[in-house]
């Protein structure tokens, strides 16, 4: 088992894709058991502390029957790779029928030989748990009917889209409250006890085989959402939330067992509450990509303390391509953002070559894009640099920009320090498209009249003598070009 840092940094690997592709690449099958060293490699940049193999569980035979027969989601695929093929349409990764590993990525054999291969370079693994709902093919469907939310005739003949008729019972299908119901999965009842305890026993298992799960859509279990949502299907709300209890029994198997919540709808804190130890920050995400500098920065005056439990992002499965929504500028000056930011991180595989093309998670085959070469260096120097620094290990601040009566583009400019046993560290970000200028006032008192040397972490090739007493009083005064960053270790000079 390797042990996750307080504050890991994640790799998103769609491992069907990656898997298919490797064995392009070696002119044979490749399962998870035969990946070569290289490529193993190539997926751990120094800086990465996690891989997150993305749906590596047995798919539902009848959920993929489900998709191959839907128009919308035929034309999604077809739009997404041109020529798509039924063979290169695996099914949903949230349509589990087993948590077993599936045979075709290697079974049980498979994911021991690639935890294996990843604790030797000291990388962790996650893996996907979905506790909302399973495949209607699922063993549980027929073995434990006490663990769904149930409807009757009735409501499958007035709403057949919202419930199954198994022959024996009828099971509501999967939802959240704002959506139409997902036509290729069954409810789980969050408040049955028996389906809690079963939840519990299969993280146990998935448990042995990983440092980790990323849970899907994690706040649909919390108990007053769940009420709000099935009622009195649901049966009586228990007294205990649902991730308080399940994450509680597992962690008596597991203690050091990493739990990340997707999570929406500003219930992060409640979740990290009920014992997440990280949880989706979509409100970033949103922020940075639609809105101003100054709501991102209204965003990170958050406790310090929240924001360490938080997973930061620009893009993974379920959202657009970063190259394909942001600007080149502007992706690289979020990236730098992110990177330097409390919390977790998390990239998605193909961000960092700028893939464009945002694949429907159904499918095991992509379309070929040529890599951006320049871009993954920078993100592997980004990753590198800041993992080597170890700013993150130090405690985290936001600074304040100040700017002057006639020019306010100090309002685009997000700045933060982290001071720790490995130093001081400085990052400013101008999260716009024109120039901007301010004087940053830093926070180390021990500056004193000393001349102290800042040094650009990602090029070391820029360093700036400037005086203690006039960071300290007036502060390092910035001009940075439109999307523009500085990121600055700052060292006495010994002058």
């Amino acid at each position: 088992m390797t042990a996750l840092p307080a504050q890991p940094v994640i790799h998103e690997i769609n491992t069907r894709v990656w898997l298919r592709e490797t064995g392009r690449r070696a002119g044979r099958p490749t399962t998870l058991a035969d990946v070569p060293k290289n490529v193993w490699d190539e997926i751990t940049p120094d800086g990465v502390d996690a891989v997150w193999l993305m749906g590596v569980w047995e798919r539902s035979p009848l959920g993929r029957s489900i998709a191959l027969a839907d128009p919308a989601l035929r034309a999604a695929f077809a739009s997404a790779v041109p020529g798509i093929g039924e063979e290169d349409i695996a099914g949903s990764p949230y349509c589990i029928r087993r948590y077993v590993v599936d045979e075709a990525l290697g079974g049980p054999a498979g994911i021991a030989a690639a935890r294996s291969a990843l604790d030797d370079r000291g990388v962790g693994l996650l893996l996907d748990y979905v506790p909302n709902h399973v495949a209607p093919d699922s063993p549980w469907v027929s073995e434990h009917p006490e663990y769904f939310v149930h409807g009757d005739a009735a409501d499958a003949r007035r709403d057949p889209a919202a419930f199954l008729d198994t022959g024996r019972f009828v099971l509501a299908r999967g939802r959240d409250p704002f959506f139409a119901p997902w036509p290729d999965v069954v409810q789980l009842n969050a408040f049955a006890p028996e389906l809690r305890q079963a939840t519990a026993e299969t993280l146990k298992d998935i448990g042995d085989l990983c440092d980790g799960v990323r849970c899907d859509m994690a706040m649909l279990l919390l108990n007053d959402v769940f009420a709000r949502t099935w009622g009195e299907r649901a049966g009586a709300v228990p007294q205990r939330d649902f991730w308080t209890q399940v994450i509680g029994e597992v962690h008596d198997r597991h203690p050091a067992m990493v739990f990340a919540a997707e999570a929406y709808w500003d219930l992060e804190y409640t979740l990290q509450e009920q014992g997440f130890d990280f949880c989706y920050d979509k409100r970033l995400y949103d922020r940075v990509l639609h809105e101003s500098a100054s709501s991102v920065r209204g965003h990170l005056h958050a406790d310090e303390r929240y924001q360490r439990r938080l997973v930061r992002f620009l893009e993974n499965h379920d959202e657009p391509r970063a190259a394909q929504t942001l600007p080149p500028d502007k992706e690289r000056a979020a990236a730098v953002l992110i990177a330097t930011l409390p919390g977790a991180t998390l990239w998605h595989e193909g961000e960092f070559t700028g893939r464009r093309v945002h694949l429907p998670v159904f499918l095991d085959r992509r379309p070929d894009e040529p890599p951006d070469n320049a871009l993954r260096s920078f993100h592997e120097q980004l990753l590198a640099r800041v993992h080597r620094s170890g700013m993150r290990t130090g405690g985290w601040r936001l600074l304040e920009c100040a700017g002057w009566p006639d020019n306010r583009s100090c309002d685009d400019l997000i700045a933060s320090c982290w001071t720790g046993d490995a130093g001081r560290f400085l990052t400013v970000v101008n999260l716009s498209g024109h120039p901007a200028q301010a004087r940053i006032p830093l926070p180390w008192h021990e500056l004193g009249p000393d001349t102290w040397e800042l040094t650009e972490l990602l090029t070391a090739a820029d360093r700036y003598g400037r005086s203690g007493a006039e960071l300290l009083s007036n502060g390092l005064y910035v001009d940075l070009p439109p999307w523009g960053t500085h990121v600055f270790s700052v060292e006495s000079s010994g002058l």
